[in-house]
């Protein structure tokens, strides 16, 4: 591992974690040099084999490795082979670190792989004292002990776009008084029956981004159509047959729940996100959106249903059935909505079997869904804050010609390792899509589940 230049050479050296939770990271440091110790390469190895989320992570990582290393000699994939970019040619390099040196006198007890790992590291410091050695790792634990070991530890930040979970977009702006007062000018249309205002950018209007909601305490909603250089162009939705829209039976709560539904029965939005607390209408509003637009309006012809949750790649083998039988436990919050959906008629049961029965719904696996095509589909992701931007990107791409992807989380309530609110892929899905002409994010708030349930968000 040579050093270029005459500035201090930065060596990144990647633990498993970075490469599942993104197997193109070695493509993201630029012109450094990228190290990944064989212990790593042993973890990948023994994670490699089945059908879960991660086996396939490991399997695309284990690719590209392999192909940038191509056929360098030992003593080249020991020092450090160029990185191809394609187009963009060739920059950094990668390298295989190997442990042959005798360990330092502070070395950790080599039992565990992070221990092995760190040890390793600080051969290469002593191999090369003028130089930076970072241990890029999604372990807070890991990166607490090489710290103590003296080498630089960071979390891998390259996916992560926001650095406070606050400065996420809501999708709305709530505006004090009324949104008109700090308006200028207005150019007011009629267009098929609708009502479009067009107004100069200035001052004192709130960051607005394409499919963005003004509400203010007049009573006005505006969504944001197109945004140029000089102009922003709203549409006036009227807050009262909002609050009026229906769904499979189902009415919005809030003007929050309103605008959900409004969106999610837009065909000409293909990309919903609803995020909010626990019991905030998320799973029932888009439940209902997708009975009424295939057993209705026939928009779609099919509703797939899946979840991520931690547990279910091992899991999901071991229970009794096919995919579909293996896949209901897990899905159960579907199942429950449906109830709460016919829950006055008079035998709630029997409607719910009869909508299974009729309604074509399909529950789905994570595991089964790479490689697939869903066309005219309604694709309902719940528990999505779960998700690595790799695993939703993974996801995303399967929705074909006609189909609608409505993505549903609590931010607040991570199960995955090392995934934070901001590290989220539904979180990165959010900001990368928020200017998506055919994209609506919306923070459901308040708690309509229940009493309790409202004390509980608030309080515990």
């Amino acid at each position: 591992m040579e050093a270029c230049g005459a500035t201090r050479p930065t060596f990144y050296v990647l633990d498993t974690n970075v490469l599942i939770h993104d197997p193109n990271a070695l493509l993201n440091f630029e012109e450094h040099q990228v190290i990944i110790p064989m212990t790593v390469l042993e973890e990948l190895d023994k994670l490699k084999s089945g059908k879960s989320s991660t086996a396939a992570d490991c399997r695309q990582a284990i690719r590209l490795i392999d192909k940038t290393l191509a056929d360098a000699p030992p003593d080249q994939v020991e020092q450090g082979v160029p990185i191809n970019r394609d187009k963009l040619g060739f920059n950094g390099s990668l390298a295989i670190l190997m442990d042959k040196a005798p360990l330092p006198a502070h070395c950790l007890p080599n039992d565990l792989n992070d221990n092995k790992i760190i040890n390793q590291l600080c051969q290469l410091q002593n191999r090369y004292p003028d130089g930076r050695i970072v241990l890029v790792s999604k372990d807070i634990n890991m990166r607490l002990k090489a710290r103590a070991c003296g080498i630089d530890a960071e979390d891998y930040h390259t996916d992560q776009l926001l650095d406070d979970i606050s400065l996420l977009a809501q999708g709305y702006h709530q505006v004090p008084g009324s949104f008109w007062d700090a308006v200028n000018r207005v150019d007011t249309t009629q267009l098929n029956g609708q009502t479009c205002h067009r107004l100069q950018r200035q001052e004192g209007l709130p960051p607005l981004h394409v499919n963005d909601f003004i509400i203010d305490e007049q009573g006005f909603v505006g969504w944001v159509k197109q945004i140029d250089g000089k102009h922003i162009e709203l549409r006036d939705l009227h807050q009262e047959p909002l609050l009026h829209q229906q769904a499979w039976g189902l009415k919005p709560r809030d003007i929050f729940q309103a605008l959900a539904m409004y969106a999610l029965l837009d065909p000409d939005i293909h990309l919903v996100n609803l995020t909010g607390a626990a019991g905030s209408g998320k799973t029932i509003l888009a439940l209902a959106a997708a009975i009424e637009q295939t057993m209705v309006s026939k928009t779609y012809r099919r509703i797939i249903a899946t979840r991520s949750t931690q547990g279910l790649d091992e899991d999901i083998g071991f229970l009794p059935g096919t995919e579909a039988e293996k896949m209901e436990p897990w899905l159960g919050a579907i199942t429950d909505n449906l109830e709460a959906l016919h829950m006055d008629d008079e035998c709630s049961r029997s409607s719910v079997d009869y909508i299974l029965d009729r309604v074509p719904l399909q529950f789905k696996s994570m595991n089964y869904i790479r490689g697939r095509s869903f066309q005219q589909s309604f694709i309902l992701i719940d528990e999505s804050q779960n998700l690595t931007p790799h695993q939703i990107k993974t996801i995303i791409t399967r929705a074909g010609s006609g189909s609608k992807v409505v993505c549903l989380g609590n931010l607040a309530q991570i199960d995955t390792p090392y995934l934070n609110a901001t590290s989220s892929g539904l979180t990165y899905l959010t900001e990368c899509f928020k200017d998506f002409p055919h994209g609506v994010h919306i923070h459901l708030q308040g708690v309509p589940r229940s009493i309790l349930a409202e004390y509980a968000e608030s309080h515990l």
